[in-house]
């Protein structure tokens, strides 16, 4: 969906999520949402911040991290909690931030992997259903924390894997994991992003080069853009 400017993004992704969080409680009693991080949700997650909504049954994850402390500037979970969960009355363990502090990327994917198959009650042969996950695309086609040529865009079998950027690393869901939820939503905003779009949308083309080619959810999958040209 192609909308005319940023604010009619945030809109129009305010109104789905909306929507959906109302049709999760009702279906199974509680919402689960993974974020994104980038600038690009910044707004919508201020925007959220003014909702009155039943706090206590809506649960908050994240799609990835950077792998550094809550309280850094890079960090997503805390970008989130200033714009928007430390300004309502969210109760604590409602949010489910990944894991930073052992010093070991692999050690720390394998703890929320297995805090996730704790909560949603899975087993290691199951993936489960988030209702709502949000997706940024970087100007070189990647998601979450899936890079181009990366190894974690062929983790089939885990929930968390270890994303790398620079040599950096970064946890992420899994491209599995992802595509089992009820609804997937792509926030992408800028002409930077143009050229690696065309190669998303086009009838064929790489993953390994463009990693968002990936994302095929068995759910809804929404694509709300900005600044952009609708590929053809």
């Amino acid at each position: 969906m192609l909308l005319s400017d940023r604010q009619g993004l945030i809109e129009e992704a305010q109104r789905i999520c909306l929507s959906k969080i109302g049709e999760a409680i009702e279906a199974r009693g509680q919402c689960t949402i993974a974020l994104a991080g980038g600038s690009t949700p910044k707004p919508f997650y201020e925007a959220m911040a003014a909702q009155n909504l039943p706090w206590g049954k809506i649960h908050i994850f994240w799609g990835d991290e950077r792998y550094v402390s809550p309280d850094h500037s890079d960090s997503n979970q805390k970008m989130a909690r200033e714009t928007w969960l430390d300004k309502v009355s969210l109760p604590k363990e409602n949010i489910h931030p990944m894991p930073t502090g052992a010093n070991d990327p692999e050690k720390d994917a394998a703890a929320h992997e297995a805090h996730l198959r704790e909560f949603f009650q899975v087993s290691e042969e199951k993936f489960p259903n988030f209702d709502l996950i949000f997706l940024g695309m970087g100007g070189d086609g990647h998601t979450a924390s899936l890079f181009p040529h990366t190894d974690a865009l062929t983790v089939s079998d885990r929930l968390i894997t270890v994303g790398k950027k620079d040599d950096q690393p970064r946890l992420t869901f899994t491209v599995p994991l992802i595509n089992n939820a009820r609804c997937v939503i792509f926030l992408v905003s800028g002409s930077d992003k143009q050229a690696a779009l065309d190669q998303v949308f086009a009838e064929e083309g790489d993953y390994m080069t463009y990693p968002s080619r990936l994302i095929q959810p068995e759910g809804e999958l929404w694509w709300l853009l900005t600044g952009v040209e609708l590929p053809e």
